[in-house]
């Protein structure tokens, strides 16, 4: 007979918290920090600010309130702080309240677009895919991107996935209503969705804060945004940077979110970005489907892709004029094409950051490999190895589970030449601890918050990162309880 989920729960904890205390013994860090006792870590003190108001350093990101267990613990690789984003013109922010699953906060996001807005998306690459991400699918790769994007609307704490029928109906009646209230047509109405996969969606009350959430509306509302469209994150997730384009400054907004299921095949859990720059759809398309590889799909938390997987990329063309672009290659194209990987990556990274139950930020590089995809593979496996992770979270130099992960990866390796790196200090060199490693100075290095790795597997020049994050006990905490 199976455990009931509280049991199971439990049994799991109680397996994973002697191995968790022993390693981190030397750290003070406690078994649990649940409990009304519980001593919370000293970056959950600060309020994420209720829009984009605040300019303190200070200022910290407002955690989600747990039904049991009042706010959660903010992530202590946290940013200070949620980024100061100016408004882009021909983009309007508003947020509302479903109440499906999330009581006392937005749960909704509605973005209004100006006509003649470019649109672009990469999903995910799961056989299950949701009911929005098919809707996506079918406006966005039909014309190779979409040119007449009006509205987006995101809702959190139902996923729409694996609904069948009704899931579809919701959608339709989801981009019906928005579609009325843009004066526009349906299929010009992006849907995403995210949080419990299986539960039906009921698009009635949803609707409803749809319709307060386009009155609210407004420019530059980026925090309570990115807020909305929280589930089990910690922090409200932005970035921004600006770019020229032929001595124009055009500029570049993105917000996510993501947490747990992160295992990307396409992009990260939900991604939004925004510029005001004018670039046709088909070229805003082959800008982010490159960007994507290298940022987006280079992420792990726990090595599950999920259903609603979803990025897109908008341009509105109504910031500073610039000379028409007519091809991706288009050198005019290049800081344009280095400030977009830098948002994307931040907002990458910053899902790693906020993983469930996190508390090491890791780098995976991998040289010497047969080939990119080699290196990708090899990295992947030991980012996503539990063995790795626990060790990095109870930060034991145990590097032979690093040699294990390279070894299962089944890509070409040379067992011989193969050398480890961790913090810059050398473990392992041709087939072999390094005689001149000394453990004392990798552990103190395991005690920071960002742990990098380095591994060079001696067969070619391929290389790539992988960034991930520590397993924890609190990763089975939030996952066991999540619909209870």
């Amino acid at each position: 007979m199976a455990e009931k989920p509280s049991s199971l729960k439990n049994t799991l904890l109680k397996q994973l918290d002697p191995l968790t205390n022993a390693l981190r013994a030397a750290r003070g860090v406690g078994a649990s920090q649940k409990g009304k006792g519980a001593k919370k870590p000293a970056t959950s003190r600060g309020k994420f600010p209720p829009g984009d108001k605040s300019k303190s350093a200070a200022s910290r990101p407002k955690a989600l309130k747990s039904k049991k267990s009042g706010p959660a613990a903010i992530s202590p690789l946290a940013p200070e702080r949620f980024p100061d984003m100016p408004a882009l013109a021909g983009v309007q922010l508003g947020a509302g309240r479903v109440g499906d699953k999330y009581k006392g906060r937005d749960d909704l996001l509605a973005v209004v677009l100006d006509k003649g807005t470019a649109c672009a998306g990469v999903t995910t690459t799961s056989n299950m895919p949701s009911a929005p991400v098919d809707w996506c699918r079918a406006l966005i790769e039909t014309d190779h991107g979409m040119d007449h994007a009006r509205m987006l609307v995101v809702n959190a704490g139902n996923a729409n996935a694996f609904t069948g029928q009704a899931g579809r109906d919701s959608v339709r009646a989801t981009a019906a209503a928005a579609a009325k209230l843009a004066s526009c047509r349906q299929k010009d109405v992006l849907i995403a969705s995210t949080g419990v996969i299986g539960d039906v969606l009921n698009p009635d009350p949803l609707v409803r804060a749809l319709e307060k959430a386009h009155a609210r509306a407004k420019p530059g509302a980026w925090a309570k945004a990115a807020a909305a469209i929280m589930t089990t994150d910690t922090y409200a997730k932005g970035a921004h940077a600006s770019a020229l384009i032929d001595g124009a400054e055009v500029n570049i907004c993105g917000i996510a979110k993501g947490s747990g299921m992160i295992q990307p095949d396409m992009a990260t859990m939900l991604s939004f970005i925004f510029t005001d720059a004018a670039i046709p759809a088909p070229i805003l398309q082959t800008l982010l489907s490159v960007a994507v590889r290298r940022t987006f799909n280079a992420i792990s938390v726990d090595s599950d892709t999920s259903t609603s997987d979803t990025v897109l990329l908008f341009a509105t063309g109504k910031g500073p004029a610039h000379t028409p672009i007519l091809r991706a290659g288009d050198r005019r194209l290049m800081d344009f094409r280095s400030k977009l990987f830098a948002v994307m990556r931040d907002l990458a990274h910053q899902v790693v950051r906020d993983g469930e139950g996190a508390t090491k930020f890791i780098s995976v590089r991998v040289t010497g490999a047969a080939s990119a995809r080699s290196a990708k593979i090899i990295a992947s496996a030991v980012a996503n190895s539990p063995l790795v992770k626990t060790a990095m979270a109870g930060e034991d130099a145990n590097w032979g589970r690093i040699v294990m992960a390279v070894g299962k990866a089944g890509e070409p390796a040379d067992r011989d030449k193969l050398s480890i790196r961790i913090g810059g200090e050398s473990v392992a060199k041709a087939g072999q601890v390094d005689p001149d490693y000394a453990e004392s100075r990798v552990a103190k290095h395991l005690k920071t918050q960002e742990i990098d790795i380095e591994i060079d597997v001696g067969v070619g020049a391929g290389e790539a990162v992988v960034w991930t994050c520590d397993l924890t006990h609190q990763y089975i905490a939030i996952n066991a309880d999540y619909r209870s």
